[in-house]
């Protein structure tokens, strides 16, 4: 048995990550701003709770403490009052990384496909420039990049279901952009297979075993809902614009930054290291979280 903080333990991937750890016979020291409950029952490991600002060195440093290695699979996808992206993909990214080179820890820092530094999204120049700092200071870091994560109750497909109870679905411009949706399942066992495996100084781009089109997936939401309703190009700049006023809500629908993001194809270079690097074999969206078997 090996000890393995996962900060953001109790996310939509961190989650996952802390099940199939327990079950393979770890401890897991999940860090998380809030308390929840991680036991897993029955499972041959432990999945122990510790309550981390990973605004605070001290907090982050107990967190690691008697750590074989380490996961950073925090991600803020919108901006609050009281958290910022630069606190949190930048500032808590290099924290998590600076303290784990200390102590000789291995780490895997989770990112997201399609970091880029000029970015018009201020959350993806965030997770661009943490992803920078992470391998500056823990230069045996492995930094994972996955798509847009799913699984059959998650926030994307459930969108693509809401639009297909629509009279008229709005498609982002014409839906041409591809994406590689991945189960997150998935991601969580192939950073299970990099740290079980001990591999450092590397990064992975972790995709859907197929690119498709917004338009595809979009219909095939209406088909397994059986329903065909028109689709309506809608142009980006006016998406843009939407998204501007539904930031003023507490718990926007669309922000500017998913806007941004659905503007370029969001799918695994040539050449990356991917699933099958690892020998996993990933689910399709379509098959697996649109009506097809889960």
């Amino acid at each position: 048995m090996t000890r393995i903080t996962v900060f953001g333990g109790t996310g939509f991937l961190g989650r996952r990550l802390v099940d199939r750890l327990a079950w393979a016979g770890h401890e897991v020291i999940v860090a998380a701003r809030h308390d929840r409950d991680v036991s897993v029952p029955d499972a041959p490991g432990t999945a122990i709770m510790r309550r981390t600002d990973v605004r605070d060195d001290a907090d982050v440093a107990a967190a690691l403490a008697g750590a074989t290695a380490a996961v950073n699979a925090i991600s803020l996808y919108v901006e609050r009052r009281d958290l910022r992206f630069e606190e949190i993909h930048v500032d808590a990214a290099t924290r998590i990384a600076r303290q784990a080179a200390d102590a000789g820890i291995g780490l895997v820092h989770v990112s997201g496909l399609g970091t880029e530094v000029d970015s018009d999204s201020a959350y993806v120049r965030a997770r661009a420039a943490g992803e920078r700092a992470v391998r500056q200071t823990h230069p045996d870091a492995v930094v994972v990049r996955p798509s847009v994560l799913f699984d059959p109750n998650d926030a994307f497909s459930s969108s693509l279901r809401m639009l297909a109870r629509l009279p008229v679905v709005p498609l982002f411009g014409h839906g041409e952009t591809r994406l590689q949706p991945v189960h997150v399942g998935d991601v969580a066992e192939a950073v299970a297979h990099l740290l079980e495996r001990g591999i450092a100084n590397a990064t992975y781009e972790l995709g859907g075993p197929g690119a498709h089109r917004y338009r595809d997936l979009v219909e095939a939401a209406l088909t397994a809902a059986g329903r065909h309703p028109p689709l309506v190009p809608v142009p980006f700049p006016l998406w843009r614009g939407l998204s501007a006023v539904l930031t003023a809500l507490p718990s926007p629908p669309l922000t500017r930054d998913q806007v941004i993001l659905l503007e370029k194809d969001n799918v695994v270079g040539d050449g990356a290291n991917t699933f099958a690097t690892l020998g996993i074999e990933p689910r399709d969206l379509v098959r697996n979280g649109l009506g097809g078997q889960h």
